[in-house]
């Protein structure tokens, strides 16, 4: 029996994925990329906005026209709060509010004893042989082992948010933060590190990692443990707020080697005061301001991004024009930039004085433009450079610590082995499960990586251009 997997939203949304594709492998079913071929469909929802919860029911209808026969199970944000709508709909067998692998993995063998015959004898991932039927949970209820078809891993280090910003509806689906236990993190990242050169910590909150556990343990204080206790991977951090940063963690981002990827995603959402108090932020235009130019003077080459919304309620001409300046000034490479759309049950959607939507993306384009035309310059500042890569879309392009995408030169893919390794991320291709050092050539939207296949793996971060990682990082901290 086979089961096609399709997620909506951010990347913790992708991790609860793939641990839903693990669960249901350990109970004897076969994952396809094939819709039309499955016997079972997972959806996995966001609920970000009203759109995005609509956009998760037009999917499930178009699977019902185009693949009648398949049963579908809906998970994810959306199920949460909207559970009641998702099991009326035509052709959904199940619906599972939230993102437990197991209820899912449970939900999908329940379809398919509905569509036809059982799946095969539970199987302990990693051994041979099947399990009695007492034993619900294989492993991998606890543990992920690869992220499916990629070459970079999410590792999940939390879930949950204790903000109450008014735009956002996903603390409402997922709860009060919740952190992983550091043992079990670090041994998730061994197993990942067995096949992806990059792992990508992620979670609702990170920032806020730690608070709830017993002991000092903090963000920064697990990036720590993982460097000691995961050699020759990188680690990059998911989105984080400008006033989570702490002076650790800044640190180990100057002194790792670029062991932790020159890379921080600080969502902003605006630029006026007016604005972050009716969205409900904890920080001012001035905090923020000052923690990225810090950051900037810490570490030098840093790939910066951030989240702005544009057309929030109450948002004036003069708001968006701080927000623009902000821009201008801070060192940004990138920006993520969306215009307010209103979603149910949160703070915002009943505020006064809309912004029209006219005028909202009137202003996203604006500053779209602007992130465009900053990106386009420190793109071009980097040629010449040297850079640590990782490889994607069959050897053809490459990911920078940094957070540029580029194309490889062409020619180099035989002396990488890329040729030779051929199917790409998630095939068993080696190249694709080590990181490549090389030079950044070109200017602009036409920069590349030559790759030099004669730097060895133990001393690919000396290639980074950054300090020395320490012996240590958790006794230097």
């Amino acid at each position: 029996m086979r089961v096609f997997f399709h997620t909506f939203g951010c990347k913790a949304n992708q991790y609860d994925t793939e641990r839903m594709r693990q669960e249901s492998q350990a109970r004897g079913l076969a994952a396809t990329a094939d819709l039309g071929s499955a016997d079972v469909c997972v959806v996995n929802t966001c609920t970000v906005t009203n759109a995005a919860d609509a956009e998760a029911k037009r999917f499930i209808r178009r699977i019902k026209r185009e693949s009648p026969r398949t049963q579908i199970v809906v998970a994810g944000c959306s199920a949460v709060l909207r559970t009641g709508e998702y099991t009326e709909m035509n052709g959904v067998a199940s619906v599972v509010p939230g993102h437990d692998p197991v209820q899912v993995a449970a939900a999908v063998v329940g379809a398919v004893l509905d569509a036809g015959p059982p799946p095969r004898a539970l199987l302990q991932l990693g051994m041979d042989r099947g399990l009695d039927g007492s034993h619900l949970e294989p492993i991998g209820a606890a543990i992920l082992d690869r992220r499916e078809g990629a070459t970079r891993g999410w590792l999940k280090v939390q879930d949950g948010c204790d903000r109450k910003c008014a735009f956002c509806a996903t603390r409402l689906a997922r709860g009060a933060s919740r952190s992983r236990s550091a043992g079990d993190i670090i041994l998730e990242a061994r197993m990942l590190s067995r096949h992806h050169p990059e792992l990508v910590l992620t979670g609702i909150h990170i920032g806020h990692y730690g608070r709830d556990l017993e002991g000092p343990i903090t963000l920064s204080i697990l990036l720590a443990r993982l460097l000691d206790a995961v050699p020759d991977v990188r680690f990059r951090l998911g989105s984080i707020e400008a006033t989570e940063i702490d002076e650790l963690l800044l640190k180990l981002l100057r002194s790792s080697g670029g062991r932790v990827a020159p890379h921080l995603h600080m969502p902003l959402q605006s630029g006026a005061d007016p604005v972050l108090h009716r969205m409900k932020r904890w920080h001012t235009r001035e905090a923020y301001r000052a923690r990225a130019f810090q950051v900037a003077d810490a570490v030098g080459r840093i790939g910066l991004g951030a989240d702005i919304i544009t057309g929030f309620p109450g948002e004036t001409d003069g708001d968006h024009g701080d927000t623009m300046s902000l821009v201008e000034e801070l060192p940004f490479t990138y920006l993520h930039v969306f215009p307010f759309s209103p979603k149910d049950g949160t703070a915002a959607s009943a505020l006064p004085d809309p912004v029209p939507q006219r005028v909202a993306g009137e202003r996203s384009r604006e500053l779209r433009a602007l992130a465009q035309e900053k990106h386009r310059r420190y793109r071009a500042s980097r040629a010449g450079e040297a850079s640590v890569v990782t490889l994607e879309a069959r050897g053809r392009r490459a990911l920078t610590g940094d957070y540029l995408r580029v194309d490889v030169a062409t020619g180099v893919e035989a002396e990488v082995d890329v040729a030779g390794a051929g199917r790409g991320a998630g095939a068993g291709g080696e190249a694709y499960k080590r990181l490549h050092s090389g030079v950044l050539r070109g200017s602009g939207d036409d920069l590349y990586v030559e790759l030099d296949a004669t730097i060895a793996p133990q001393s690919i971060w000396a290639a980074s251009g950054m300090e020395s990682p320490p012996h240590s990082h958790v006794s230097s901290a």
